[in-house]
Parts: structure tokens; C-alpha cells; sequence
């Protein structure tokens, strides 16, 4: 039986193109800031924006019409809309960085994903329209390629519902998915607006402002400064820093909630809540067993946890890191924050659903036969699929985790903070052990790019993509 042909084909192209569209619009913003900048380096940002409009537009107008789309359909666009997204904006770090491909196309996956890892040692000497293209991409990665075009170039309906649940999507705001993410946009929009009121309060500059609030508020952390947050020295800007990284890692649900004043439902939110004493838990025992300082280790807790990777300590100090923090910090960016958030990582309610789970089989084992076990998280009946789901996608993390870790401990890195490195790019946090250079080796770079794009996929969509290919193939 065939389960992937050319219509399919067809159909994953028509919705790509306006992917690409929206692509070519948002490389080519940077242009203003070249030009405020006096710069002007526009060819760079032109040629590659040019080509993602002009090739959207044909598969767009001129892809046949095919069959109607359907889940996988959706997502094997988001599989191929983040390798698209990040080869265009590597093509601009090419033409105006004259680097080479692969570190190209490192950073830009990075950024996209809001990965935060980066090639380059000397952030401050880049231009100000590629520093502000890095942000901008975090920001748009934060909420998710997809989602963002859905919102603008999208009509509501059935593809808008395939295409949103193809980014891991679930949560549903308002009855129609064209109507949730039109709420998302606009809270995404007055978080935005927020941060860089915030940081502006502090005397920071708009352009620093601006570009910290792109990359944290989208859990990207992905830095202008050699130094992260770390180089402004004020206690009041790492503050403002962890609130945004708190804003981003909680779900848009949340958020919605609190803004129409259902606090009652904010505050029974089991991922809001577990979220913060995890914070706690690990504050404490890095704290009081790691021997890190109060604010070192919650802002460097929120930011793994989060997923952010933002940092206030020197690349020397992050690697001389206690490895028991090194531990603490591990934990988090495995573990996540909340689904339906901007956060990476396995996220907090999958851990709940297998522990729940374990201990509903413990019950059903030690109670009389016939005894029924309600299972619910939160007041919602959770179905034995969806325990196994959950299970499944952890097991997966895991598997691939794994074979990242292996390759860099090939290439000689240590164990340990290589682990750290594997876990900070699967779950698209940012922290590093300073193993992610310009000058790593190829094959653990490419691994580590792969990872970036499993670990925002989650996994699934891109065994969907590998499955549909194959059936092409074997039916050539």
C-alpha cells in the first residue's frame, strides 16, 4: 500500500512556498538596520530574500492542485520550512560574512530554532543588521516558522489546523486555530513591547534593548554581547531577564488567561506549578550542595529550564562549573518548561503524564480487581494513548540524545560536558561548554545541527518526512 505519492508531494509544496514567502519577508527586515547603521552590505540580505520570495511564489501559484492536507502533510512543510529558514539565512551570513556553509548554516539553525548556541567567539564585532537578523530569527523561531505564517499568509481552515498541530501544537485559545494564533501574535507582540520598555527603564540602549528582548522573551538567549547578559553588570537588567525567560517558557494559555483576570485558573495551571518548584528544588541544591551563589544559580536555573541559555558568567566560569551543577543545569534543559510555550526540551507535562502514569499502573496493581482508577491531571481525563505517547517521545529524546552525546565523546570531548553541549542543543537552550566553536570538527557540528532541528521538530515530524521520502523512492 502507498501511502505517500506525488499528489502529496504536490500538496507539501503549494503550502511551502508561502513558508518561503514568509521567509523572504522577514531576512530581508534587517536591511533597515544596515542602513541606520550605514552598513550597507544590502546585497547580502537582498539576493537571499529575493530567492525565497521568487521560489515560494512559483510553487505556490504553479504547484498542481492536489490532495487535501492532512497531518503529515503539515508536517513535513515544518520539517522542510526550518532547513529552508536556515538556508537562507545562512546564504546572507555567507555573501556578508564571507564564512563558510557549514558555520553558516550552524548559526543560523541555532538562532531559528532558539537553539542559542553560536560559532562565533567575538559576537561584538559583527554588524549590527547580522546581530539584529539573529535576534529576529530567535524571535520568529520562538513562536514558530509556521505558526507566524499561518497568522499573516494563511486562511482559516483545515490546512491552518494541520499546519499549527505540525509544530507539537495542541492548546487551543480560541475556538478556531486562525483565532488562537491571532491571540498568540498579540501577546507574543505586547511581551515584546514590555521588555524593551523594561529594559530601556534600566538605561540600557534601544538597539541592546530591543535585540535582549527578541532573543529572551523567545527563549533564544542567543546574545549581542561577548559576555551575555553578564556585560551589563546590573542586577535590575538580570531580573528583568528572568521574568522574560519565565514569560516565554509558560504557555500562551497562561498568559491568556491571566490577561482576561482568570487568575484562579492561572494558578491552578499544573505546568505553572510545577514549573516553579522545580525552580525552587534546584535553586536549593545548587545553592546548598553545588556551592553556587543565590542569583548565579536561579538566573542560570530559569535559563535552563527555560530553555533560553541566556548567561551572566564569563565562557571561563560557565566551564569551570562545579560538575554538580553542571548536573543540576542538565536536568533542566532535558526537562523543560511548558507545552504550548516558547520553551524546548521533553516539557514538564509529558514528565507528569509518565510519572502519573507509573503510579496509576502501581495502583491498579495493589488495588482489588475491578477497581476503577480515575486518571486525570488537572480535572482532564488522560487517555491511556496519551501515556504512551508520552512515553514513546521520551524514549525517542533519549535514543537521540544519546547518539549526540557519543559523536562529540568520539571526537575526544569530555564526558561530562559533552553531555551538557548534546542536552543544551536537543533542547534548543544555548548553554555551552565551549565545545560549539567555529573551529569544531565537522561531523559533531552536523550533529550538533541535527539535534537542534530534532529536538524544535520533536522528533516526530522528521521520521514523517524520512518515511514519505523513502515511499517516493521506492516507487521510482
Amino acid at each position: 500500500m502507498r501511502y505517500f505519492g506525488k499528489r502529496d508531494l504536490f500538496t507539501v509544496g503549494k503550502y511551502l512556498g508561502t513558508i518561503m514567502q514568509g521567509v523572504g519577508f522577514v531576512v530581508a527586515l534587517p536591511m533597515i538596520v544596515a542602513l541606520i547603521y550605514g552598513e550597507g552590505n544590502f546585497t547580502g540580505f537582498l539576493i537571499p530574500s529575493f530567492i525565497s520570495l521568487s521560489l515560494g511564489t512559483l510553487l505556490k501559484r504553479y504547484s498542481p492542485e492536489a490532495c487535501n492536507i492532512r497531518l503529515k502533510h503539515g508536517m513535513m512543510v515544518a520539517c522542510l520550512a526550518w532547513l529552508w529558514a536556515a538556508l537562507i539565512g545562512s546564504l546572507i551570513m555567507i555573501l556578508v560574512l564571507e564564512i563558510d556553509f557549514l558555520n553558516a548554516f550552524f548559526e543560523n539553525m541555532s538562532a531559528w530554532t532558539g537553539s542559542g548556541l553560536t560559532i562565533f567567539s567575538d559576537v561584538e564585532s559583527l554588524p549590527a543588521s547580522i546581530l539584529f537578523l539573529r535576534s529576529l530569527e530567535q524571535w520568529i523561531g520562538g513562536l514558530g516558522v509556521v505558526i507566524v505564517v499561518i497568522g499573516i499568509l494563511i486562511r482559516p481552515g483545515t490546512a491552518a489546523s494541520r499546519l499549527y498541530k505540525s509544530e507539537a501544537r495542541e492548546e487551543r485559545i480560541k475556538p478556531s486555530i486562525a483565532n488562537t494564533v491571532k491571540t498568540i501574535w498579540w501577546i507574543y507582540l505586547t511581551y515584546t513591547l514590555l521588555g524593551i520598555v523594561l529594559y530601556g527603564l534600566t538605561g540600557m540602549p534601544l538597539f541592546d534593548a530591543v535585540n535582549n528582548t527578541l532573543t529572551n522573551l523567545s527563549t533564544g538567549g542567543m546574545s549581542i554581547k561577548n559576555q551575555n547578559i553578564g556585560y551589563y553588570q546590573n542586577p535590575a537588567v538580570y531580573m528583568i531577564t528572568i521574568l522574560l525567560m519565565l514569560i516565554g517558557g509558560t504557555s500562551f494559555l497562561v498568559h491568556y488567561q491571566a490577561i482576561k483576570g482568570r487568575f484562579m485558573d492561572v494558578l491552578h495551571d499544573i505546568q505553572l506549578q510545577t514549573t516553579f518548584v522545580f525552580i525552587g528544588l534546584f535553586t536549593i541544591l545548587a545553592v546548598y550542595v553545588g556551592g553556587i551563589a543565590p542569583l548565579e544559580s536561579i538566573y542560570h536555573v530559569v535559563s535552563a529550564l527555560s530553555g533560553t541559555g541566556s548567561s551572566i558568567d564569563s565562557a571561563a566560569r560557565i566551564i569551570a562549573w562545579p560538575a554538580y551543577f553542571k548536573v543540576i543545569l542538565i536536568t533542566c534543559m532535558i526537562i523543560g518548561m511548558a507545552a504550548g510555550s516558547t520553551t524546548g526540551a521533553v516539557k514538564i507535562i509529558r514528565v507528569i503524564t509518565v510519572l502519573r502514569g507509573v503510579y496509576w499502573d502501581i495502583m491498579r496493581i495493589i488495588t482489588p480487581e475491578g477497581s476503577v482508577i480515575p486518571k486525570k491531571i488537572s480535572g482532564r481525563s488522560v487517555s491511556d494513548t496519551e501515556i504512551k505517547e508520552a512515553g514513546s517521545y521520551i524514549s525517542l529524546y533519549f535514543v537521540l540524545l544519546i547518539f549526540t552525546w557519543s559523536v562529540l565523546i568520539i571526537y575526544g570531548y569530555d564526558p561530562l560536558n559533552s553531555l551538557f553541549e548534546a542536552a543544551s542543543a536537543q533542547g534548543n537552550v544555548g548553554l555551552s561548554m565551549g565545545i560549539t566553536s567555529f573551529k569544531l570538527p565537522p561531523v559533531p557540528k552536523m550533529a550538533l545541527i541535527i539535534s537542534m532541528w530534532l529536538g524544535r521538530l520533536e522528533i516526530i515530524p522528521v521520521l514523517v518526512l524520512i518515511r514519505s521520502f523513502l515511499e517516493i523512492f521506492k516507487f521510482q
